[in-house]
């Protein structure tokens, strides 16, 4: 479900504004009846109506990219930088990411136009699970890794369990690779948790989101997810709660 005004201003009707203005002056109709209220939702099979005029709603669609680092998980940036969206410069659809990816970190990525379908994957309750692979400054402990699995300490709050494994470490240049699968999306959080045990990252990458992995992609490439795909995201979403 979403609200009136911003299918409204997502088939390029009005602006979000003028769409309000609409709905409160009582010219869009939903399912034939004039709706003034400006917290009203409609599903994908609402028939909406603006003066008497159908509003067309774009097909949804489903992508995934394989984000490569130096790029902004925006539609736009004010500085001129590359955003996800211009790896399509084809599609006619205005797809925007779900979730986003910190401008130096890489990996997958979903965009799509289907907000009720981005919404869902990206509440906290239904604990999509994430899983990154990090290049570290310095060896943990295994007792620091324990406590990224129980939950550690950050500002904004402890982090709930997570899913932690060394993968290799070099031992002369003191670094190592660690797979972190979490299932928040907190500011930063990935880059946070491995600073709270004393080990910042030098390198980040998403590999895994619920089911999708990049297989087969390099950065920057992109493919469209498969109905069958949309269909396992749409049920993971509805049933939650993945536990490891």
């Amino acid at each position: 479900m979403e609200r009136l005004q911003k299918v409204i201003a997502h088939a390029g009707v009005a602006s979000r504004r003028k769409a309000e203005e609409f709905i409160t002056e009582g010219k869009v109709r939903v399912n034939g009846k004039i709706v003034k209220e400006l917290g009203t939702k409609v599903s994908q099979n609402d028939k909406i109506e603006v003066n008497g005029i159908p509003v067309e709603r774009e097909m949804p669609v489903y992508f995934l990219l394989y984000k490569p680092r130096g790029v902004i998980s925006a539609v736009k940036d004010d500085k001129g930088r590359k955003v996800v969206t211009d790896f399509f410069p084809e599609i006619k659809q205005r797809i925007y990411p779900v979730g986003r990816l910190d401008y130096d970190t890489s990996g997958l990525l979903l965009l799509t136009n289907d907000g009720e379908f981005a919404n869902s994957l990206m509440h906290p309750k239904y604990e999509i699970h994430k899983t990154y692979v990090a290049k570290l400054k310095g060896i943990p402990a295994r007792e620091s890794l324990k406590k990224l699995e129980r939950g550690i300490q950050l500002d904004d709050g402890k982090t709930a369990p997570a899913k932690v494994k060394l993968q290799s470490l070099d031992k002369k240049k003191q670094t190592c690779i660690v797979e972190l699968t979490i299932h928040e999306g907190r500011n930063r959080q990935v880059r946070r948790m491995f600073e709270a045990i004393g080990h910042p990252v030098i390198k980040l990458k998403r590999e895994q989101y619920a089911l999708l992995n990049l297989h087969g992609l390099q950065p920057g490439d992109a493919r469209e997810l498969s109905p069958h795909e949309v269909k396992q995201l749409r049920a993971l979403a509805e049933h939650g709660k993945n536990a490891f």
